[in-house]
């Protein structure tokens, strides 16, 4: 009875440590499909869902190691301190076993579904894994490689069906993830406050000041970037209509609101939790997708 408590235990703890709120950033994989008009080609689609999935599987690899390196400066934390690595109940050789087997699988998987696609997993991987062992210690590279992710995943989702993707699009995902790097890092200097830099070391590299510079400057530049995207003459060529400019709106407001969050309810350390927990923020996201879909879709 006792053995199989355990094991039940052990299991709950390992699907804790795979993260799988994080796997709420995947649905930036589905761009490519929208804005290329394949949503609803039931081929293309059902490959992003794989691509969505195997990606998953390579990310919570990547959450494993972190925890396993990052297991002294989590203990200090007043929120990682309970994860199950951090507080012992999951064995640092256990986790690095498990984390192995799926980044094994998860590269074999994305070499079956597309060369190229395996290509950007395997640049995510490796960038993932220097950041983990040492670019998260150098100031504004680990802010980069945190971006990268997002940028990696919208190219992913484009190579998968092999349809090219807008340099405005690459763009505004650039600025947005590096809007949502910066207001991660805001947030955890506040929520630590004078131990920022016993739990992260880069955080003495940083100030409130400076990361907010940073943050007006690309919250600027994706709003920017976003609205002309959607006057582009090859935008409107590619559509057929205008009426994608009216998405702005809804660019605009979730940007503003998460700032709101970010500066007001001292939140924005994790955007995919945000995402769901927040309902204007849901409903604002549901909003932006619905219209853009009309739009294109006309």
């Amino acid at each position: 009875m006792i053995k199989k408590m355990n094991g039940g235990l052990m299991v709950r703890d390992v699907l804790i440590s795979l993260r799988p709120r994080q796997w709420a950033k995947n649905i930036v994989f589905f761009a490519a499909l929208i804005y290329s008009q394949n949503f609803f080609n039931p081929y293309l689609l059902s490959v992003t869902l794989a691509a969505v999935f195997v990606f998953c599987v390579a990310s919570s690899s990547l959450y494993l190691i972190n925890d396993c390196l990052d297991i002294d400066r989590d203990r200090k934390h007043p929120v990682k301190k309970l994860r199950p690595i951090a507080a012992g109940r999951l064995p640092v050789s256990t986790s690095i076993l498990i984390a192995g087997v799926l980044m094994a699988w998860s590269v074999v998987m994305a070499f079956v579904l597309n060369r190229n696609f395996f290509y950007l997993l395997t640049v995510y991987l490796l960038i993932e894994l220097a950041y983990s062992a040492y670019l998260k210690k150098v100031v504004i590279l680990d802010i980069l490689c945190i971006a990268s992710g997002f940028l990696i995943r919208v190219l992913g989702g484009a190579a998968v069906i092999d349809v090219p993707i807008s340099s405005w699009l690459l763009i505004c995902t650039t600025f947005l993830s590096l809007f949502l790097a910066l207001g991660k890092r805001r947030s955890e200097m506040v929520l630590l406050d004078d131990d920022a830099r016993e739990h992260r070391q880069v955080l003495s590299e940083y100030s409130l000041s400076f990361i907010d510079q940073m943050i007006t400057i690309v919250t600027a530049s994706t709003i920017f970037s976003y609205v002309l995207y959607t006057l582009a003459p090859e935008t409107v060529h590619k559509f057929n209509t205008q009426n994608l400019e009216y998405s702005a709106i809804f660019v605009i407001y979730g940007i503003f609101r998460y700032l709101y969050l970010i500066y007001q309810k001292k939140e924005g350390g994790a955007p995919e939790r945000i995402l769901f927990s927040d309902k204007p923020l849901l409903i604002n996201f549901i909003l932006f997708a619905l219209v853009v879909i009309a739009v294109i879709y006309q």
